[in-house]
């Protein structure tokens, strides 16, 4: 439980981080941060799955854990976030 807490919070970190970068794919402060942690919780269930969040994945919550949990959820955040605002420029042209 405490892993999927960790993903979402860097999820909601990572959606916010790209989405100050990438600016034209900003969904705003509220949108990058409900995208990132939709985002968070999907990237890193997804490493966990795929053998990759490594003691997150066993439910352990060691350093490697933790590292792996914030890792996958940040990326996962940013990722989902670049993803859906791309589709909303796309189509609102």
């Amino acid at each position: 439980m405490l892993s999927l807490i960790i993903q979402l919070v860097s999820g909601a970190v990572g959606g916010n981080v790209v989405g100050a970068l990438l600016k034209n794919l900003s969904l705003g402060t509220v949108g990058n941060t409900i995208a990132g942690i939709l985002g968070g919780g999907i990237g890193g269930q997804l490493l966990g799955m795929l053998g990759v969040g490594g003691a997150a994945a066993a439910g352990g919550m060691d350093l490697a854990g933790i590292v792996s949990s914030i890792a996958g959820g940040g990326v996962g955040g940013g990722v989902l976030m670049a993803i859906i605002g791309l589709l909303k420029k796309v189509f609102a042209k």
